[in-house]
């Protein structure tokens, strides 16, 4: 059975591999795209020890459809109905605007199976910790600060968040939150105030989305 479950989570990483293998994350280093959706899985796995590789290689095909040319029917062939439910659940339609598929992400949030809310959950953590650590290359701290506050939206909508899971997104907000209040004070050379903190009302809540080089438009 554990062969079974590894073989499982090794082809889905092989497949996105190869799906994602000409983009890149917007940071300064350019990082290879599949670092996010590994990203994830370590979330998952090593933080907050959910083992489901249901969950696991949905969690690592969950970009595939929405910034590749990959199709729900091609990830069921490979991995299943149940997996590729969990993948459509997390995928945008990028057939709409780029601010009405922010907003339907807030409005879904509440809808998602409890499968695809783990997949959500160290999706956004994983986001909020590449704005810290390797933020794209010009965002500004008003274009973070706003993301942070959306995706706080989308986390706020979810039924019965996983605890684990949610207390690393609440604090991974929070650490960012303070990252961009020192950051503005150096601008201003005035000390952080509560007006950059994350209580901060957003002044959109719909910013673009970290994406990949070549991926679909935003």
């Amino acid at each position: 059975m554990m062969t079974e479950v590894l073989n499982l989570i090794v082809l889905a990483l092989d497949f996105a591999a190869k799906k994602h293998r000409d983009q890149r994350r917007k940071d300064h280093a350019a990082s290879p795209y599949i670092n996010h959706p590994i990203a994830l899985v370590k979330v998952l796995v090593t933080e907050a020890q959910i083992t489901d590789e249901v969950v696991l290689v949905s969690a690592l095909l969950h970009d595939t459809v929405e910034d590749t040319d990959t199709t729900f029917d091609e990830i069921e062939h490979h991995f299943g109905p149940a997996i590729a439910s969990i993948v459509r659940e997390v995928t945008d339609d990028t057939s709409l605007p780029r601010l009405e598929r922010k907003a339907q992400q807030i409005l879904h949030a509440s809808h998602l199976s409890k499968e695809a809310t783990l997949v959500k959950l160290a999706d956004k953590i994983s986001n909020l910790r590449d704005l810290i650590a390797a933020p794209p290359l010009h965002w500004s701290l008003k274009r973070k600060r706003d993301y942070c506050e959306w995706a706080k939206k989308v986390v706020s909508h979810i039924q019965n968040p996983h605890p684990t899971l949610l207390a690393l997104f609440e604090q991974t907000a929070q650490e960012l939150s303070e990252s961009l209040a020192v950051s503005a004070s150096m601008i201003t050379g005035s000390p952080p105030s509560s007006s950059s903190s994350s209580t901060e009302a957003p002044t959109s809540v719909v910013p673009p989305a970290i994406k990949s080089e070549g991926s679909k438009p935003e």
